[in-house]
């Protein structure tokens, strides 16, 4: 009656074809300049702090 249920590996993957999808439609709007200058400034911004995320630290040492 009820369906198998899915596995956890299986959601991730859903979830990751969903998001990619979505990416490549933004970026699509993005390059024929369809999107408001609100929405590209938004883009702008979260690609900043995923790029601040991404940038290994530097280490500093003790003196």
């Amino acid at each position: 009656m009820s369906a198998a249920p899915v596995t956890r590996e299986q959601a991730f993957a859903n979830a990751r074809a969903v998001l990619d999808e979505a990416l490549d439609r933004i970026a699509r709007d993005r390059a024929s300049g369809r999107l408001s200058p609100d929405a590209e400034l938004s883009i702008r911004r979260a690609e900043r702090r995923r790029a601040d995320r991404t940038q290994p630290r530097a280490h500093r040492t003790a003196a």
